[in-house]
């Protein structure tokens, strides 16, 4: 009765489609796909957001399981497991806070990695405490929704270890719920979170408990492929 949870690989950030893999998230992807058929991961359900990325990660993971002759369940869909809309809430942010220092770095150096966690930090942080007017999904109702589709991801465990692959935002809201963490560690869980990352949850009868967090097993010999964004 297990739940692991990937996020997807490395989306294509600051290009003009955001919503699908990089070559890097490519790679990432099927080198976790490689892993998990190679150590032998079966599972009773593979449940996968609807985003271009998911599927894309998804597709690299089966791609490794069909060049070792072993079967997956087909995907089941579910738009709950949808991540929210990140550009949304950092135009709001910057709308309503163009002062901040986050935004103020930001704008001065916008390629510099440092300066757009910062941005994300500080906007992701005023969503989730409610101070933003303009951010689309408001954050209880993103906590509502994704937290709602763990549940259903709890259910499902009954049959066997179920596969899921979603985004950061999503798995934070899991891991938060199972460790009975305040909103403000949800920002922080999500944000440390690495594209392709792994994370298991054990699911107990009332509900999931976190057994590991942020794994990267497949990229233990390839540190140039961890990123975070």
């Amino acid at each position: 009765m297990r739940l692991v949870a990937v996020r997807h690989g490395q989306a294509s950030y600051g290009s003009d489609d955001y919503d699908r893999l990089s070559e890097r998230g490519w790679q990432q992807a099927r080198r976790l796909g490689d892993w998990l058929a190679g150590h032998g991961e079966a599972f009773a359900h593979v449940v996968c957001g609807d985003m271009r990325r998911h599927r894309e990660t998804w597709q690299a993971i089966a791609d490794a399981y069909r060049a070792r002759e072993l079967a997956l369940p087909t995907p089941q869909s579910d738009p709950a497991c949808n991540e929210f809309d990140h550009q949304a809430v950092i135009s709001g942010f910057v709308t309503e806070q163009p002062e901040h220092p986050a935004v103020l770095a930001h704008r001065r150096d916008s390629a510099n990695l440092q300066t757009v966690a910062a941005l994300l930090r500080a906007a992701f942080g005023c969503w989730a405490a409610g101070t933003l007017r303009e951010c689309g999904e408001p954050w209880p109702s993103f906590r509502q929704r994704t937290r709602e589709a763990g549940r259903r991801l709890h259910r499902m465990s009954r049959d066997g270890a179920v596969l899921l692959l979603t985004s950061g935002g999503v798995m934070a809201q899991l891991a938060a719920e199972a460790l009975d963490a305040p909103d403000e560690r949800a920002v922080e869980l999500n944000l440390a979170l690495r594209n392709s990352a792994l994370a298991e949850f054990h699911a107990l009868p009332d509900g999931l408990r976190l057994l590991s967090w942020n794994g990267l097993p497949h990229l233990a010999d390839a540190r140039e492929l961890w990123t975070y964004f």
